[in-house]
């Protein structure tokens, strides 16, 4: 019987295990989905699509009327001055990494990774050979140290990998801290992928910076978004590239030999919620009140120390006053009722949890009650 590619051998699944749906009953803090419904707009621009025969083949880069709207939305949003020609649609933002490691490594190559980061980027760095280099953050903030990430570039570094807001510490990194890494970039000759899928997602008083945006970091950034997390449009798995004319030139090749394009009738649907700013507001004033209640909450729970986050949808929590690794922690709240997922399933996340504010106010509430009633005898 013929075996399976070696490349799989000990390949780790990220978060998986934990965001099994629970039995009945139990609280779900594990998804990093919007608790919203998409846009009626967008559904509207979508159901239209299909009636109007858009079921055929296209533009494999995505339409050209999308990808010009996608322009000028990162450079009126952003700063971020890619013209059309350089931005390619993919299959949701997860598809849209895997060709910009494609882009920007070979087998060997080393990318920086400022730990703990999101679960997907070191399986998907080592399916294609690459080697991830782990470098912690800040552990009082989870900003990046500088003088860490010149110190771990070697001769086979080729990449350094940015998510700002991060999932799944919610750090904003500062745009001081964004300019001193192109500068490290352009210093030492390297790519940048910029994972920016929660960049409207920002609760602090300083703007989300791209690294794209500032001197030294146009030339050198592949800027990986999409419309899943601000639209609340995660089913349909709509994302997008925009880079330096080279490295979109080989996304184009990534893509045609791989997914063709998204799917033809989305693209109008993707087009409208560009424009939907004020459900985009909405659902942001919402997530600002279920973040207060989530940090408010877990305060009062002893153990439990909570930095508070920056951007994006989760809490990152240090359970290591509980006297529990972060594995029993999980596993007790489960028995408890509530679902959430321990951070060590990734590197640099031991003794702390991840969980998602996105969920309303009701799940989130009644999470608390429960773990309250298990933690304080």
């Amino acid at each position: 019987m013929p075996r399976v590619s070696e490349r799989y051998d000990g390949l780790g699944v990220g978060f998986a295990p934990y965001l099994q749906p629970p039995g009945n009953d139990v609280i779900r803090w594990t998804v990093g989905e919007p608790g919203f419904d998409t846009p009626n707009e967008v559904i509207d621009a979508a159901i239209q699509g299909l009636k109007d025969g858009k079921t055929k083949y296209t533009r494999g880069a995505g339409s050209l009327e999308l990808c010009s709207e996608v322009s000028s939305y990162l450079n009126e949003k952003h700063g971020i001055k890619y013209s059309p020609e350089d931005i390619i649609i993919t299959p949701g933002a997860k598809q849209g990494l895997l060709y910009s490691f494609l882009i920007t490594t070979m087998p060997g190559d080393e990318v920086i990774l400022l730990a703990p980061s999101w679960a997907s980027y070191e399986p998907m760095l080592k399916i294609i050979e690459a080697v991830p280099v782990h470098v912690p953050v800040r552990k009082d903030n989870f900003h990046p140290d500088l003088s860490a990430i010149k110190n771990a570039i070697t001769e086979k570094t080729k990449m350094i990998l940015l998510n700002s807001p991060c999932n799944p510490t919610g750090a904003v990194f500062t745009p001081y801290e964004i300019q001193e890494i192109v500068n490290i970039a352009k210093e030492n000759d390297l790519w940048i992928v910029s994972d920016e899928i929660y960049a409207r997602l920002v609760w602090v008083d300083y703007p989300h910076v791209s690294p794209a945006s500032l001197p030294g970091g146009m030339e050198r950034t592949i800027v990986v978004n999409g419309w899943s997390k601000s639209w609340a449009m995660t089913g349909m798995r709509l994302g997008f590239l925009a880079g330096p004319p080279d490295a979109m030139k080989a996304a184009a090749k990534s893509q045609a030999n791989s997914a063709s394009h998204v799917p033809t009738f989305l693209m109008d649907a993707a087009k409208v919620a560009l424009k939907c700013d004020k459900d985009v507001e909405k659902f942001n004033k919402e997530y600002l009140k279920r973040r207060k209640i989530m940090v408010e909450g877990l305060s009062q729970i002893p153990g439990l120390r909570i930095t508070e986050p920056e951007g994006a949808f989760y809490v990152f929590v240090d359970v290591t006053g509980t006297g529990m690794s972060d594995i029993e922690f999980a596993n007790g709240a489960l028995e408890a009722g509530v679902q959430l997922i321990p951070a060590s399933l990734i590197t640099g996340g031991e003794g702390f949890v991840r969980i998602s504010y996105a969920s309303d106010e009701e799940i989130i509430n009644e999470g608390l009650i429960r773990l309250k009633k298990w933690l304080i005898k």
